[in-house]
């Protein structure tokens, strides 16, 4: 049985205040994929105007994966990431003016393994982590 819309948006609305750091970058990378994979149906079955707004929806949560980077925090870490989610970036703009699926593959593929590494790292204790979120 199907949520009603108000119920759903209400719960997702409360997850999000309520989740920490770690869980809000998960969350982020779920909806980027879920976006890739969405675009990914929309340009097999020749939906352009809806691949078209599924890529723009991942590009703007890798947006916001950018402008969530602590460089402060980690230097080279964050160079890193913010490279890589530039190349991701770009291989979204370029499968949208071209429609085509692989650089949606491709950035699906570098986003569940990045989803993947931070959430092994969030399930471990850091005892030098003095706030919980």
């Amino acid at each position: 049985m199907a949520l009603p819309t108000g119920v759903y948006q209400a719960y997702r609305t409360t997850q999000i205040q309520t989740a920490s750091s770690a869980d809000l970058l998960l969350l982020l990378y779920d909806g980027a994929i879920k976006w890739c994979r969405q675009a990914e149906v929309h340009l097999d079955s020749g939906q352009g105007e809806l691949a078209h707004k599924a890529l723009l929806k991942s590009q703007d949560i890798i947006d916001e994966l950018i402008v969530s980077l602590d460089f402060s925090a980690g230097q080279e870490i964050a160079q890193g990431l913010y490279q890589l989610y530039d190349y991701m970036r770009r291989c979204l703009i370029e499968a949208n003016m071209k429609k085509e699926k692989e650089p949606v593959v491709q950035v699906a593929a570098m986003l569940e393994e990045l989803r993947d590494t931070w959430a092994e790292v969030a399930r471990r204790p850091n005892p030098l982590r003095r706030d919980r979120d």
